[in-house]
């Protein structure tokens, strides 16, 4: 009889002090707002390609319009010569150099890391940092390629 009553003030405590707790009014708009979506690591590749082409493309804007003002009056030029309209100027390609990402190195295992594109354990020991590998995971005719870190 005496565990029931000690039992009973027991739940009567535990209800009185969760009584006690401010609930918040905006709990579940809090939440979402708290919650925010990471880029993935192809979205900033995205990111990344999208930024460079604009730049190329306000680059080449520039460059015709320089050009535009170094014509004169029935096009001639500062050097007294004529000029003809030509094509427009095709954009220099880009190196490879800085395309392809760096892999991540496996902790606590040295010559080994993770495939930038689907996280699985590649062997490139004795293969000198920032060199171009080609991801064994994938076959020849995909060419995926990353660089050592």
């Amino acid at each position: 009889m005496k565990s029931r009553i000690l039992l009973g003030f027991a739940a009567i405590g535990c209800l009185s002090l969760a009584s006690c707790y401010p609930w918040p009014e905006n709990n579940g708009k809090k939440k979402q707002e708290e919650v925010k979506k990471e880029p993935t690591l192809e979205e900033l590749k995205k990111q990344k390609e999208d930024e460079a082409r604009k730049k190329a493309e306000e680059d080449l804007k520039k460059k015709a319009e320089e050009n535009k003002n170094e014509v004169g009056p029935e096009g001639a030029t500062a050097g007294g010569g004529t000029t003809t309209p030509g094509p427009d100027p095709q954009p220099e390609p880009k190196s490879h150099g800085g395309d392809y990402p760096f892999a991540n190195k496996v902790p606590g295992k040295e010559g080994f890391v993770f495939s930038p594109y689907n996280n699985k354990v590649v062997d490139v020991r004795d293969i000198p940092s920032g060199t171009l590998v080609m991801d064994p995971t994938y076959p020849p005719s995909e060419k995926k390629y990353f660089r050592v870190p």
